[in-house]
């Protein structure tokens, strides 16, 4: 998608116009202190809501994945059991460890709660 040549420009040039027009689902604020917090000093809009498009994504993907191994451990909250007339969804540790894994982070829990 990057090239050197003129679509490649007015691509780049669509997409962080776009940026300006996006509201994330993170504060800009928030980045912005989280950014500040692992060095990274900032006034640019557009770099702040870049990040925030990628940890939205990063947090959507990740539950989107925690869903599904849930419903494939049975787990009665996700529909797993047909007694129960509530559909909400509890997200537990046993379902993001797998999801988190499929990502490369690794949990565990502490040896108190074993």
């Amino acid at each position: 998608v990057y090239t050197n040549g003129h679509r490649g420009k007015q691509w780049y040039q669509r997409r962080v116009r776009g940026l300006d027009e996006f509201t994330p689902s993170l504060p800009d604020s928030l980045t912005a202190h989280y950014l500040a917090q692992a060095g990274l000093h900032t006034s640019d809009p557009r770099i702040i809501r870049l990040v925030s498009l990628a940890a939205q994504k990063f947090v959507t993907e990740l539950a989107a994945d925690a869903l599904v191994h849930s419903t494939m451990r049975g787990n009665p909250s996700t529909g797993g059991s047909k007694k129960t007339k509530d559909k909400r969804n509890c997200l537990t540790v046993e379902d993001l460890q797998p999801a988190l894994a499929d990502l490369g982070v690794e949990i565990k829990k502490p040896a108190y709660y074993m």
